[in-house]
């Protein structure tokens, strides 16, 4: 991993990265949607920032602020990069896993006697 740059010293400008584009091609990307690279992507020329993306992949999936920060990109950057991605055939998003319930105060107080019943 190279050095991280200082903050505001990108060699190149954001709209530049997006194509002056604003907003991602679909709708559906959160800040904590995941990203996985695909095992047999499409060979077609990528920008630096994206091949620098799907590259980060290969480690396994990251949500999309994971994936922002690591690029040192804005999430609104990065979602329009993504989308491209997306669509090129290059990326798949995954929902992001749903928080578990808490368990049921009345099923650990039983564990918990229990074992204290084989002391």
């Amino acid at each position: 991993m190279t050095a991280p740059r200082p903050p505001g010293d990108r060699l190149v400008r954001v709209y530049v990265v997006t194509g002056g584009r604003a907003r991602p091609t679909r709708n559906t990307l959160d800040a904590d949607t995941l990203l996985v690279g695909v095992d047999d992507p499409p060979r077609v020329p990528l920008s630096p920032e994206e091949r620098e993306l799907v590259g980060l992949l290969r480690a396994g999936p990251l949500s999309v602020a994971e994936t922002a920060g690591e690029l040192e990109l804005p999430v609104s950057v990065t979602k329009v990069l993504v989308a491209d991605l997306v669509d090129g055939g290059h990326l798949v998003t995954r929902a992001p896993v749903p928080a578990a319930r808490p368990p049921d105060p009345q099923v650990l107080q039983e564990v918990l006697d229990a074992l204290r019943a084989r002391r």
